[in-house]
């Protein structure tokens, strides 16, 4: 059925930061204009699973990112669940050339 209160309980029921994003997203003038949006979201749940979606929501709802496209390419590029790794330092370089070399000396 086409009913805003059918949709926002049926993103509850695959998790709280997904139902909170759904509210978000119908949070609108024209909440009816939204409610495609609302469909493509529990499309990714099906698609990805509740686990995924729900925590995708609650990084896009922490950043206040209120756009269900970036939630597709969060679980797309599968950036959910990584952890970003440093990479050690560069080790010195073993024919470096002072500062002093390049300096300019001008004429007094």
């Amino acid at each position: 059925m086409r009913d805003l209160n059918t949709l926002q309980r049926k993103a509850f029921d695959h998790g709280a930061h997904v139902g909170s994003y759904a509210a978000a997203v119908l949070e609108h003038p024209l909440p009816w204009t939204k409610m495609r949006q609302v469909y493509r979201l529990l499309g990714l749940v099906r698609r990805h699973g509740a686990d995924a979606v729900d925590d995708a929501c609650r990084r896009a709802l922490d950043a206040e990112v209120v756009d269900v496209g970036v939630i597709d390419r969060m679980l797309t590029r599968a950036t959910t669940g990584q952890q970003l790794t440093l990479l050690p330092p560069p080790a010195p370089s073993r024919f470096v050339r002072s500062t002093t070399d390049f300096a300019v000396r001008r004429p007094s």
